[in-house]
């Protein structure tokens, strides 16, 4: 059996950004690997956010491996400083990566995991448990087996709720449907960054817009709110927010090291005392119904507001439904391991003061299975893309036995971020209160 597991392939679970810089390690490493990913391309959450600016420039964007494999393909690395879209990631980058010939044959798409456990073994047998390949049960029924997995799956598809106290609020669920006769289940409801001045235009001019959520992701969308309701009359803006101020949402400002997020943070706080804004603070929402006018009644228990959409920017967290047959060891709090989780506990840690970290504080009880990337900080807020590029390097180089390599965990960072005008998702994460980091 031991031999068996040594013949077996790493199985990396997405095909995003982290999910791709450990591809790259794995080949440097001359590790045999196959990557996953649901979506029909490289990168599928990050598409989904393509009109997104980042705060940080390229140089922190591209993992170090990758470049590497990119660089002996001829590839021509952009402008270093130049702050990239989600877009430009994908198609300057990341779909290069993905078609390289060491990568492509290894990554299948269109292929959902819907379990991991050992081959032979629930989570209460021992023996032998080390020795035992994984099992990566696919949606189609197919069963897979790895010596090693990388878990980089991200969090884009588990949305917070708006409910306040971390579940539904009452009527969450069916509100949508009293948005307009027409409407389907969920429209009236939207998930985070949509795109307000392209694709999504039609859904939001004219309409009474209520955007929840304090993070960058908020700011972002409220900004492009603001300039449809110049372009389109009828198109209100209201902000509501949990907090009794938004002076964290407006950050720094100008004394803000990155002059992009600053420069949100003023320009945000410009359109509300102008009034264009409509902010409303202390206001945890509790309830959604059908208002009797049309639109919906959106509550906190006391005040009611009715509007005609939603844009929930209230974060992420991450789906570990996979993995219950495996030994987790996760923070009760932050949903990270015990061992990352105060190294990243937004309530002392900004994304630019969280420490190097690595293999020692990724691994879990169960030999051999990795999370990586924004689901590897459950959570919290504080995550950068090239914090999980130093992740993939480091797991890589444990599963390769070079553990000297593994350890030597190395990011210079500002000590201020480096962090997104629109943090982002896939392999990113947001937050209600603060969701300051994303690149």
């Amino acid at each position: 059996m031991e031999d068996r597991l040594e013949d077996l392939p790493v199985v990396v679970i997405g095909a995003g950004p982290v999910g791709l810089a450990a591809a790259a390690h794995l080949h440097e490493r001359g590790l045999p690997f196959t990557v996953l990913e649901a979506g029909d391309g490289p990168a599928a959450a990050v598409a989904r956010w393509g009109h997104v600016r980042l705060f940080s420039p390229w140089r922190y964007n591209v993992d170090r491996a990758a470049a590497r494999l990119l660089w002996d393909a001829g590839w021509v690395e952009p402008d270093p400083e130049v702050l990239p879209t989600g877009g430009d990631l994908v198609a300057d980058y990341l779909r290069p990566l993905a078609d390289l010939p060491a990568v492509k044959p290894n990554i299948r798409y269109g292929t959902r995991v819907v379990a991991v456990t050992r081959l032979g073994l629930d989570r209460l047998r021992t023996a032998g448990r080390a020795a035992t390949p994984f099992l990566i049960r696919l949606a189609s029924g197919e069963d897979l087996l790895a010596r090693a997995v990388i878990d980089a799956s991200g969090t884009w598809n588990t949305p917070n709720v708006l409910g306040a106290a971390g579940i539904p609020a009452h009527g969450e669920a069916t509100a949508a449907k009293a948005a307009a006769a027409e409407a389907t289940a969920g429209e009236a409801v939207e998930g985070a960054l949509p795109d307000v001045l392209g694709a999504d235009r039609d859904r939001f001019a004219g309409q009474r817009v209520l955007v929840v959520g304090a993070g960058h992701s908020a700011a972002n969308t409220l900004l492009a709110l603001a300039e449809l309701a110049e372009q389109a009359s009828g198109t209100t803006v209201s902000w509501a927010i949990r907090a009794t101020s938004p002076a964290r949402t407006y950050g720094g400002e100008t004394a803000d090291a990155l002059p992009a997020r600053g420069a949100l943070g003023s320009r945000l706080r410009e359109h509300v005392e102008a009034g264009r804004i409509d902010l409303i603070t202390g206001f945890p929402v509790h309830r959604l119904a059908p208002a009797p006018e049309g639109g919906v009644t959106v509550s906190d228990g006391s005040r009611t507001v009715t509007v005609d959409r939603i844009v929930s920017a209230t974060g992420f967290r991450p789906d570990h439904s996979i993995t219950t047959e495996l030994r987790l060891d996760l923070d009760p709090i932050m949903g990270s391991t015990r061992a990352l989780a105060p190294l990243i506990d937004p309530n002392e840690h900004s994304c630019g003061t969280v420490p190097p970290h690595g293999v020692d504080e990724l691994g879990h009880p169960e030999p051999g299975f990795y999370g990586i990337g924004v689901k590897s900080y459950g959570r919290a807020p504080t995550f950068l893309m090239a914090t999980g590029y130093e992740q993939a390097r480091s797991v890589v180089a444990a599963l390769a036995g070079d553990w000297t390599a593994a350890r030597d965990v190395q990011l210079d960072l500002p000590e201020t971020g480096v962090c997104n005008s629109n943090p982002i998702v896939g392999d990113e994460t947001l937050a209600e209160d603060g969701g300051c980091c994303g690149s």
